[in-house]
């Protein structure tokens, strides 16, 4: 298959967005600290772009979880790949993710951190693709909601490429 990705969302759109997402979450946020958990590997590029915006304290950890391979669609089942280093009981934690789509792993991981007994679990995505959602997922920061496309760039890979793209792209053959 011979690729090529035609833009979705600009750079400076991708920009900008973060920044509103950000100006929100410091207000929701205030007087509080916040646990970052960014879920590998796609939304290392937002979650490190947002944390540099926020302006209450931040603690940060990863996850690795998949219900992709080297696909566009889905598994359906839902891996833990890493887990978190530190425990989250009594912290506000945010799950910053780089795009939900069905709602299976968020689903799935919210239930498994919520029995961690956090104060808090929201939930902060770069993209969403509502048209996808097969499992309700509450979604309390949203940047972009997109069409049923396979998007790529700023995280996002189709087979591991493509993740350094400064722009949400669409994979066009």
């Amino acid at each position: 298959m011979s690729e090529n990705v035609k833009v979705l969302i600009s750079e400076q759109e991708v920009t900008e967005k973060i920044q509103e997402l950000a100006d929100r979450i410091n207000k929701d946020y205030e007087g509080k600290e916040i646990h970052l958990i960014c879920v590998l590997k796609g939304s290392v590029f937002i979650t490190c772009e947002l944390a540099k915006r926020l302006t209450v304290p931040v603690t940060m950890d990863f996850m690795s979880v998949s219900s992709y391979g080297d696909t566009q669609e889905s598994s359906g089942r839902v891996k833990i790949v890493k887990d978190l280093d530190e425990s989250i009981a009594g912290k506000d934690v945010l799950i910053v993710e780089d795009i939900i789509d069905s709602g299976r792993t968020l689903s799935h991981l919210i239930q498994l951190l919520q029995s961690r007994q956090p104060n808090s679990v929201r939930l902060c995505t770069l993209l969403d693709k509502p048209d996808r959602r097969v499992t309700d997922v509450t979604v309390d920061y949203t940047g972009f909601v997109i069409p049923d496309e396979f998007v790529v760039g700023y995280g996002l890979d189709y087979a591991q490429k493509f993740r350094n793209l400064p722009y949400i792209g669409v994979v066009v053959e």
